[in-house]
């Protein structure tokens, strides 16, 4: 017999297979026998002291790609900066209160003298500025309203807010970013020419209220029309957006939205994404059958000014009044650049004895849903997209000028994987 050596791993060290096989079994039980009774000790200090236990669950949270995130350390709120819009309007209203603190403290304004010698047609003037004043306060209060939304009972931690526009998409996208109410969606859904996925188009096209789905001819003896001749007819009959699929393989490999804006602005922009995964509704266990009703939009983890785009491109193809009676809801959650689409139908019970109730994230029961379960059934279609392209005007043939191509994905962009765009 070889000679044995000592360690702690014998099972690799050891000639004989049998004796290599024992002693692996010998010390699989060991390590395993010493983590139980080191389980076992935890749980009877952590019966004694409660504290105990809630330290080593804030210790012990798993360490995501999604944790590691990284910001790019800039003050810049363009298209392509990767920063959280959040974070950077909380630090320049920090610098704003400071630099004021500051001026405070650098001491008294001085007193400006009084003018006794007032002019009568300046008076008149600045009458007339009151009341066109008067009106501006009377407008923005009326935005105000719009703009507010009842907060939820249970607030997620990951909806995104599109009130932290910054003003660079405000300026750069003046139609899709408009203070006044957007108009009612209108959708016209159709696919590429000799299209066969007409089937898939249809059920995507189920996904926006309010559109019409019109297959696209490539008869040879017919008029193949172009993109932009296609959102040119579209727009005169007030259509306020315009949905391409293209496919490959005859299954959904492309999505365009083009937004048409009203009759005085030109289209533009257009959103490309492209599509995996796609599963149709019939196929999905335990699947449900879609009503007419309008259905409520979630918007999840876009947080970028690229994200708030994309996030504001989809908010205008729905309704902003949902339909609550249909318990519809259409989720779009995006997670490491890829956005997942679900639509399901859901409903409200009691929760069961062996259910826990709802906690936010900090691991604390939410007040207000004590005993309520929601119970969900998805409807379908199923599909992940992934954004490609930002254009100016009717996708890249349709958009001239030096800012035609406003984003476009690049294989380097995924170089670092905690690096994110959305």
């Amino acid at each position: 017999m070889g000679k044995v050596s000592t360690g702690a791993s014998l099972s690799l060290k050891t000639g004989n297979k049998l004796r290599r096989k024992s002693l692996y079994v010998s010390q699989k039980k060991t390590v395993g026998k010493a983590r139980h009774e080191e389980r076992h000790k935890r749980r009877r200090e952590e019966a004694k002291d409660p504290e105990l236990r809630r330290r080593r669950l804030e210790q012990n949270q798993p360490a995501s790609i999604d944790k590691k995130r990284v910001w790019d350390d800039v003050d810049d709120d363009s298209l392509g900066a990767v920063v959280d819009v959040a974070q950077l309007k909380r630090r320049r209203l920090e610098e704003a209160e400071a630099e004021a603190a500051r001026e405070a403290d650098g001491g008294g304004e001085e007193d400006e003298p009084e003018d006794d010698d007032a002019d009568s047609m300046l008076d008149f003037d600045e009458e007339m500025e009151s009341g066109d004043e008067d009106e501006e306060a009377e407008d923005k209060k009326l935005r105000e309203r719009r703009a507010e939304r009842t907060p939820s009972i249970a607030p997620s931690t990951t909806s995104t807010n599109l009130d932290l526009t910054p003003d660079s998409l405000t300026q750069n996208f003046q139609h899709l970013f408009s203070e006044e109410l957007p108009p009612y969606p209108k959708i016209l859904v159709t696919t590429s020419l000799n299209s066969t996925i007409h089937k898939e188009a249809e059920e995507i096209a189920a996904l926006f209220p309010n559109s019409t789905y019109i297959r696209r001819s490539g008869h040879r003896y017919a008029h193949k029309y172009s993109i932009r001749e296609i959102a040119k007819f579209a727009k005169n009959r007030e259509y306020t957006a315009l949905v391409v699929i293209s496919e490959d393989r005859k299954r959904p490999y492309q999505l365009n939205i083009i937004h048409l804006n009203s009759q005085d602005a030109p289209p533009g922009p257009t959103l490309t994404y492209s599509i995996r995964g796609y599963q149709p509704g019939k196929t999905l266990i335990g699947h449900g059958n879609a009503t007419n009703h309008y259905p409520e939009l979630l918007l999840n983890g876009f947080k970028t000014p690229l994200g708030l785009l994309v996030a504001k491109s989809m908010h205008t193809l729905f309704p902003a009044q949902p339909e609550l009676v249909g318990r519809q809801v259409v989720t779009l959650h995006n997670q490491r650049d890829y956005i997942f689409v679900r639509r399901h139908r859901y409903v409200f019970r009691e929760a069961r004895p062996t259910e826990k109730n709802v906690v936010d994230a900090d691991g604390k029961e939410m007040a207000g849903v004590q005993g309520i379960r929601a119970g969900l059934q998805e409807i379908g279609p199923r599909m992940t997209l992934k954004l490609r392209r930002v254009d100016k005007g009717v996708g890249r043939a349709g958009s001239e000028g030096q800012d035609a191509l406003k984003w476009e994905w690049k294989a380097k962009m995924e170089k670092k994987r905690t690096r994110f765009n959305l």
